[in-house]
C-alpha cells in the first residue's frame, strides 16, 4: 500500500522542485523605504537674473539686457530637529553683464576714462560684464518633511564675492576699447539676498551694499553706482 502511494507521487516530484526553485530566487516587486531624518536641502543650485543698474548719474542710462548666471554649492546646518530651520554657507561662481552708455577707456598717461555716451548715437556695443566667485550666507526656513520635496522656502541673508575678471566693451565703426584692469573698480563685493518661492520656482532678489566704482568720476562729478538682480533659483537636493 505505502508503495502504491510513492508511486503515484513520482510524477508530482518535478513539479514540486520547481515551485522550490522559484521561492528560492524569488524577488519581491517592492523595495524597501526608509526615510531619512536627518536630511538636508537645498545644497545645490542654479539661478538667472535680470540685473539693474541703480545709483547712476543723470547722465548715465541702462541701455540694452543686462543679465546674469549664477551657480554654486550651500551646505545646509539645520538648527531644529525638525530640521525645516538652517544655516546655509556656500562657494558659487557667477556671471554678471550690463548695457550701459558709460564709456571706459584709458587717457594718454594711463589713467581712466568716464565718459557718457548721452548725446552718442553711432555705436554698436557698450557693456561691461563681471565674473565671481562668490560665498552666500544665509538663514533658511521652509515648510520641508523627510517625506516631502515639495514645499515653501524663505531664506535671507548676504552674498560676498570677489570680481576676479572684468571687461569692458566699446565698439563703434572705427574702433573697439576693450578695458581689463580697472583701479576705480570694487573688487571685492557684498550684497544683501532673499529668497522665497514653492517647489521649483523660487525669486531671488540681490542689491549690492557697496558699489562698483570708487573715486570715479564723471561730468566732473564723483559716482559709484549700484547694482540690484531680480531673477529666479532652482534648488537641488
Amino acid at each position: 500500500m505505502r508503495l502504491r502511494k510513492l508511486l503515484l507521487l513520482i510524477p508530482l516530484f518535478p513539479l514540486f522542485l520547481h515551485s522550490q526553485e522559484e521561492d528560492r530566487y524569488n524577488i519581491p516587486d517592492t523595495v524597501p523605504f526608509s526615510i531619512d531624518s536627518l536630511y538636508r536641502e537645498d545644497q545645490f543650485y542654479i539661478g538667472f537674473s535680470f540685473n539693474l543698474i541703480t545709483k547712476r548719474p543723470p547722465s548715465i542710462s541702462q541701455e540694452g539686457f543686462s543679465g546674469g548666471l549664477h551657480l554654486g554649492f550651500i551646505r545646509d546646518m539645520p538648527l531644529n530637529e525638525r530640521r525645516n530651520v538652517s544655516l546655509g554657507l556656500g562657494l558659487g561662481w557667477a556671471i554678471s553683464s550690463y548695457g550701459q552708455n558709460l564709456f571706459i577707456g584709458k587717457e594718454a598717461n594711463g589713467d581712466t576714462r568716464f565718459l557718457s555716451l548721452d548725446n552718442t548715437i553711432n555705436y554698436e556695443t557698450n557693456r561691461f560684464s563681471t565674473q565671481l566667485i562668490e560665498a552666500p550666507l544665509e538663514f533658511r526656513w521652509r515648510t520641508s518633511t523627510p517625506e516631502s520635496y515639495k514645499f515653501w522656502r524663505i531664506y535671507t541673508g548676504v552674498k560676498f564675492g570677489y570680481i576676479y575678471h572684468f571687461r569692458s566693451n566699446y565698439k563703434d565703426a572705427n574702433e573697439q576699447v576693450i578695458i581689463n584692469d580697472l583701479p576705480e573698480l570694487n573688487r571685492f563685493r557684498a550684497g544683501a539676498t532673499f529668497t522665497f518661492g514653492y517647489n521649483t520656482f523660487n525669486f531671488q532678489f540681490y542689491y549690492a551694499l557697496n558699489p562698483f566704482f570708487d573715486k570715479a568720476v564723471v561730468d566732473e562729478s564723483e559716482f559709484g553706482i549700484s547694482t540690484l538682480k531680480i531673477g529666479l533659483t532652482f534648488f537641488i537636493l
